[in-house]
């Protein structure tokens, strides 16, 4: 018990920490966006309903059973489901951070995009934290259809991109998570940057490789 406890103190600090770490470099804005991480016994803390990740109070955060559900904190957020189908489909994922990070958003409103795999493979960190990024199709924010659209989805990659909403990534650790968010992003960034310019990204050969080490 007492070290179930000390854990859940650490991972709500820890989901503070990277909520405003995120928030103060403009990675959300407002009250979007939100965080969890999931306890070993099963139970998720999750930032709540209308919190901005700039000013969170870790002992204000949602917490859920290992089934779902809500047993404590403030009103949980309406996007809980996302989180719970992304750790029902990447079974070892212990967090998962969604944003409305505005590159990424960008990205999910263009047309003609591979929906299988929106990014193409610019950078080795990008193909390393990242990989392949599908998009899910566009259903309104709450929506219990997106949650099997995103399920599908997560079985074969750790970040989904939500058609004209964002991103969502799970990772085995928050750290984990946050930085595969981060470089999303980044690389969202770029490509946006580069439309219009003849691009080199890695071949399938450096792109298999570096998904061997």
């Amino acid at each position: 018990m007492t070290s179930i406890l000390s854990e859940e103190t650490r991972l709500r600090d820890e989901i503070a920490e990277v909520g405003k770490s995120l928030f103060d470099r403009c990675f959300t804005f407002g009250s979007t966006g939100n965080i969890s991480a999931r306890l070993s016994n099963g139970e998720l803390l999750m930032t709540p309903t209308n919190a901005s990740m700039g000013s969170l109070d870790p002992a204000r955060l949602s917490k859920f059973t290992a089934e779902g559900v809500h047993v404590g904190g403030d009103k949980p957020t309406k996007e809980a489901f996302l989180h719970q189908c992304m750790y029902c489909a990447r079974g070892n994922s212990g967090a998962v951070v969604h944003l409305h990070s505005t590159h990424a958003v960008a990205v999910s409103i263009l047309e003609g995009l591979d929906p299988d795999d929106v990014l193409p493979p610019l950078t080795a960190y990008y193909v390393m934290r990242v990989g392949r990024l599908p998009m899910a199709p566009y259903f309104p924010p709450g929506d219990a259809a997106l949650a099997e659209a995103v399920r599908e989805r997560a079985e074969h990659s750790h970040a989904v991109l939500l058609a004209n909403h964002g991103p969502v990534v799970a990772g085995k650790t928050l750290k984990e998570a946050q930085y595969a968010m981060e470089e999303l992003e980044e690389t969202a960034k770029l490509f946006l940057m580069l439309r219009g310019e003849r691009l080199r990204p890695l071949t399938p050969e450096q792109v298999d490789a570096l998904r061997q080490t």
